[in-house]
């Protein structure tokens, strides 16, 4: 009798395990929601603007909206404005720009980037506008997972003048 029971026992552990890791092989994790491709970028920083007329250092102030395609490109378009609080000289743009992100195994990416548009730019002694090209290099710094830090240099000219910038720009990206 004893060795019945102690058979039914065993039975029954050995059901209740295999039933066990039955449901575990039909379960599914919930999923990890993560931040969507897009983003929008703040930027502040300093511009070293130059003319054939007029060399200036003014603060400068950008956003804009932007498409991370896979963890190497990504693409945003801009509006900046250097100049502000200055009446001497300002040189603005929009431009569409493409970057390429070096992908490392810590929170910092470095990254180097090109971008064309059209940008204008004014000082005491005329007005310039005009297509307008940039180059840019820079690291991005992840706080979260939806937020980062950007800290970067910027070339700008506009392409028919001797109008350019070296930019030192500090922002944020929060991706959706």
């Amino acid at each position: 009798m004893k060795f019945i029971t102690k058979a039914l026992l065993g039975l029954g552990l050995m059901a209740g395990f295999s039933s066990t890791a039955a449901l575990a092989a039909d379960y599914t994790p919930e999923p990890v929601v993560t931040a969507s491709n897009f983003y929008i970028r703040g930027d502040l920083g300093w511009s070293w603007l130059d003319t054939q007329n007029n060399a200036d250092s003014v603060f400068l102030l950008g956003g804009g909206v932007g498409y991370k395609f896979n963890d190497h490109l990504r693409t945003d378009a801009r509006v900046d404005y250097a100049g502000i609080g200055n009446d001497n000289h300002d040189f603005g743009s929009a431009l569409g720009n493409v970057y390429f992100d070096i992908t490392t195994q810590s929170i910092f990416t470095p990254y180097v980037g090109a971008g064309i548009g059209y940008g204008w730019s004014s000082d005491h002694n005329d007005d310039e506008s005009g297509v307008t090209y940039a180059l840019m290099a820079g690291v991005e710094v992840n706080i979260t997972d939806n937020l980062s830090a950007d800290v970067g240099y910027r070339f700008r000219q506009i392409i028919s003048s001797e109008t350019y910038a070296n930019e030192a720009l500090v922002g944020l990206r929060y991706s959706f």
